[in-house]
């Protein structure tokens, strides 16, 4: 079995790691709040000291981390990953970082013997935990396919989009999507609560038809019942789409839905509710529109 370091043992990190140590992979993990080590040791894995401690030891290396500054400087800073990596290693990034930030995290470890896959995952906590997440991968298919094994124990469906930079292309893609989903589930269940349809049925009837995606499937019932504690931060969807708009500004590229869903989702942050799930942005669509979103009262029914 390959040895795998993991660096960044966070709401995403750590069942990700917990489930490469369920299938059977000798483990070392790092991070800077040591109770998340403490408890991957408890179910059998190593403490690394450092990232060039966990990068020597190791055959792969992954890295999930909250921003492209995080990883440049785990991966390239002093006592990094490639200050002590080795000529063969694989390095992987769950992150979600700046395309550009990916492909130089690659060069420099390209020129070490170091294969770099940028490979940022999508379906939340619930699919960290299950195993089921959607990996997107790039960086050189020979490199893909010696660790498939790895990311098969933490996702269900790894596809390979291109060159270094291509995942992070992608998942800049998918979180445009996410964004939008949220902020639109956010505006029809208030709309149909204000004009006086009941919110439930609505959604029993448009997610079997065109409007059908998984956010309709998932998250009404959750903010029906109130619950808005984070399977994704908002803070951190907040961070994707500065991401998106910043490379979208170095392509030329305009993305003025994107630009409205990110100022929404800034304004989360600035009214301190960065830690709650991303489908918590109804709460500025709930203060813009005058009305907070209930559960319909079913007992006459």
């Amino acid at each position: 079995m390959l040895k795998v370091g993991y660096i960044g043992l966070g709401l995403m990190g750590k069942p990700m790691a917990l489930n490469l140590l369920k299938a059977g992979f000798p483990l070392m993990v790092h991070n800077r709040s040591r109770a998340a080590v403490e408890a991957l040791c408890a179910s059998g894995a190593q403490a690394g000291h450092s990232p060039s401690e966990v990068a020597r030891w190791a055959d792969v290396v992954i890295t999930n981390l909250p921003d492209s500054p995080d990883v440049e400087a785990v991966v390239l800073g002093e006592n990094g990953v490639l200050s002590r990596g080795h000529p063969g290693l694989i390095f992987i990034d769950h992150s979600t970082i700046k395309p550009a930030s990916a492909r130089k995290i690659a060069a420099h470890l390209t020129a070490a013997g170091i294969a770099a896959l940028d490979a940022p995952v999508s379906g939340g906590q619930i699919g960290a935990i299950n195993g089921t997440l959607t990996i997107m991968v790039g960086g050189e298919p020979e490199a893909l396919e010696r660790v498939r094994p790895v990311l098969e124990a933490e996702g269900k469906t790894i596809t390979w989009i291109g060159p270094s930079g291509a995942g992070q292309i992608a998942k800049a893609a998918n979180q445009i999507m996410v964004a939008a989903q949220m902020v639109a589930m956010g505006e029809l269940l208030l709309l149909a609560q204000k004009a006086g349809a009941d919110p439930v049925r609505v959604v029993e009837a448009i997610r079997g038809g065109a409007a059908q995606c998984w956010t309709l499937d998932v998250k009404p019932q959750r903010l029906f019942q109130g619950v808005r504690t984070p399977g994704f931060k908002a803070r951190m969807q907040a961070k994707d789409l500065n991401i998106i708009l910043e490379t979208a500004r170095e392509y030329g590229m305009p993305l003025p839905a994107t630009a409205v869903n990110a100022q929404l989702f800034q304004a989360m942050l600035e009214n301190g509710l960065g830690e709650l799930d991303n489908s918590a942005v109804i709460a500025v669509l709930e203060n813009l529109a005058g009305i907070h979103l209930v559960e319909p009262d079913r007992t006459e029914n």
